[in-house]
C-alpha cells in the first residue's frame, strides 16, 4: 500500500527554523503532487504549499509566503518543507500528502493519500 511519512516537527522558539521531510514508501513522489497541509486547534485543515508533478511548480498559502519553502529530493524520494521565522500562529499538526499528477489545487479535499502529522510547535 501507498504511505506517507512525515518527520521533523519539534518544538522552535519565534524566528527560529524546522524542516520537515515527507517520505514516500510504494511509489514514486515524482508521479504526484504533493502538498504539506496544517491543522490548528479549533481551525480548518489548510493547504500550506503544494508543488505540481512535473513541471516543479509550486504555491504557497499567504500566511507563509516568503517563509517557508517546499522542494523535491529526487534521490531520496522525499519532498521537504523548509520553515523560516516561524511564529507562534505556525503552531499545528503538519500533514503531507499526494495527488494526482492533474492536481492544481493545493486544497486538501483533493489530495487521498496522507501522512499521519508531526507537530509543530512555536513559542516562547
Amino acid at each position: 500500500q501507498l504511505q506517507l511519512v512525515e518527520s521533523g516537527g519539534g518544538w522552535v522558539q519565534p524566528g527560529g527554523s524546522l524542516r520537515l521531510s515527507c517520505a514516500a514508501s510504494g511509489f514514486i513522489l515524482d508521479y504526484y503532487a504533493i502538498g504539506w497541509f496544517r491543522q490548528a486547534p479549533g481551525k480548518e485543515r489548510e493547504g500550506v504549499s503544494c508543488i505540481s508533478s512535473s513541471e516543479g511548480i509550486t504555491n504557497y498559502a499567504d500566511s507563509v509566503k516568503g517563509r517557508f519553502t517546499i522542494s523535491r529530493d529526487i534521490a531520496k524520494n522525499t519532498v521537504s518543507l523548509q520553515m523560516n521565522s516561524l511564529k507562534p500562529e505556525d503552531t499545528a499538526v503538519y500533514y503531507c500528502a499526494a495527488a494526482g499528477l492533474a492536481t492544481i489545487r493545493c486544497d486538501p479535499d483533493d489530495y487521498n493519500t496522507w501522512g499521519q502529522g508531526t507537530q509543530v510547535t512555536v513559542s516562547s
